[in-house]
């Protein structure tokens, strides 16, 4: 389900929208104010999720220490 980001033309109030399927731009209404002069503004992509410690396990790029780091963890993977 994509998320929007929208920022309100009358109240600059910004909000976000789940778009669930073939819901339109026009239907878009401001939480606030009610009104639907809005414009849509650029998202940040999610980040991924890593399980786990990531912080003290080696990734493939310094297994053999062929990073300089002697096969410790230096976070270059």
């Amino acid at each position: 389900m994509p998320v929007f980001d929208y920022q309100c033309e009358k109240c600059r109030t910004k909000y976000d929208v789940y778009h669930k399927g073939k819901e339109l731009e026009e239907d878009v209404v401001c939480p606030s104010c009610g009104s639907k002069a809005h414009k849509k503004l650029m998202s940040i992509p999610a980040a991924p999720v890593v399980s786990g410690n990531a912080e003290h396990s080696p990734g493939p790029a310094c297994e053999n220490g062929s990073c300089g780091c002697d096969g410790g963890c230096c976070n270059l993977n």
